[in-house]
């Protein structure tokens, strides 16, 4: 029998090592964006220019009043302008974010339908080969539910006929201070709906709070979700946090997976809550990097 010399040996224990190393899946792929909500007080030039240099594929626009991206604030050149900033920073516009509680007086529904259908030009103005969702909580509170989910089954599905007639998908998030907030809530509201012009964004951080499990909560929405969210939570129901991603708790080495498993293709979304931004001294940007710095290997990315 041939014995190795010791530098054989090293060479070949490299080899079968350098194997093992090459043998392991890779991390999901996925579209990694940042939701410019996160960004209120930069200009949409300089978010989209921070938001590329940082190394994510894409951005979601806010167009609650107030924010950069607010419609009205958009003339048409001002959206040829947009466009052309984002392709020449080759990030994709993953989804439009507004605040359009469905449970209100009929007026307030009357004007929720119109804001959808204003939604819906911009995203197909900016993105015409693929308009993103429309993203939107429902807002009320988690003790009406019974009391008020026959009402958002009739309100969403007239927002359903708007998004066949738009071509654009609304994403409806389960909130864990609305009506709508639970696994099991929102499977029933869909199957009530029934259209694929409503879908799901899938936040985890608010099902968390609520005790739900991660592998369970993806097999259940995530096959109905046309977005999702990212961000941590701590607390109970009725005291929580919400931080950046990577900073308490949910591992987003296995929620890549379960999401590839799920056979999710969509972007996944930072989004920064209020409860951060709106805090003194909160730096946009530096909340944008240390959130891609948590997630871009689990996601299939090298961090910057």
């Amino acid at each position: 029998m041939t014995r190795l010399s010791r530098r054989q040996w090293l060479a070949v224990s490299s080899l079968l090592l350098a194997g093992r190393a090459s043998a392991a899946p890779k991390p999901p792929r996925l579209p990694l964006g940042f939701s410019l909500y996160g960004m209120k007080s930069l200009p949409l030039a300089g978010a989209i220019s921070a938001c590329a240099e940082i190394g994510y594929d894409g951005v979601e626009l806010a167009l609650m009043p107030g924010y950069p991206a607010e419609p009205k604030l958009l003339s048409p050149d001002a959206r040829k302008e947009l466009r052309k900033r984002l392709a020449d920073a080759k990030l994709s516009l993953h989804g439009l974010m507004e605040n359009l509680p469905a449970l209100g007086t009929d007026k307030a529904h009357r004007a929720n339908l119109d804001r959808l259908k204003v939604a819906a030009e911009l995203g197909h103005a900016l993105s015409p080969d693929a308009p993103p969702p429309i993203v939107t909580i429902l807002g009320g509170k988690p003790a009406e539910w019974e009391k008020v989910k026959d009402n958002l089954t009739e309100r969403l599905r007239s927002w359903a006929d708007i998004g066949k007639a738009i071509k654009t998908v609304i994403a409806v998030k389960p909130h864990v201070g609305n009506a709508l907030h639970s696994v099991a809530g929102a499977t029933w509201l869909l199957k009530q709906v029934n259209s694929p012009w409503v879908r799901l964004a899938f936040d985890f951080s608010h099902l968390v709070l609520r005790g739900e499990k991660l592998a369970d909560a993806v097999a259940a929405l995530v096959p109905h979700a046309a977005f999702v969210h990212v961000k941590d939570a701590k607390g109970t129901p009725g005291k929580f946090e919400f931080l950046l991603p990577g900073e308490h708790g949910i591992d987003y080495a296995e929620y890549a997976k379960l999401l590839a498993a799920a056979k999710y293709a969509g972007p996944v979304v930072v989004e920064v809550s209020g409860m951060i931004s709106n805090k003194p001294g909160y730096d946009p940007r530096a909340a944008a990097k240390k959130s891609y710095a948590n997630l871009s290997r689990a996601f299939g990315r090298a961090a910057k």
